[in-house]
């Protein structure tokens, strides 16, 4: 498998490892897919590598609790 680092490659060699990976993006009827090839714009770019862009895509679906609950250490 050949590398997909920006380093390592030219926009229109990332431009087709996009459209690849993605798919039909003109085939889809609800719209999400033209937003997920927006989120690799930077990639295309050159700005970011799939890795960072994908990490922070990740970041944003956690469990919704942002930690342990905080119990208080008084003794009542």
């Amino acid at each position: 498998m050949a590398s997909i680092l920006i380093k390592d490659t030219t926009r229109e060699q990332r431009e087709k490892i996009v459209a690849e990976s993605i798919g039909n993006i003109s085939g889809s009827c609800d719209g999400c897919m033209a937003g997920l090839a927006d989120m690799y714009q930077d990639y295309i770019d050159g700005k970011k590598e799939i890795r960072e862009i994908n990490m922070e895509f990740r970041a944003h679906y956690e469990s919704g609790v942002d930690g342990p609950e905080k119990i208080s250490c008084a003794r009542e």
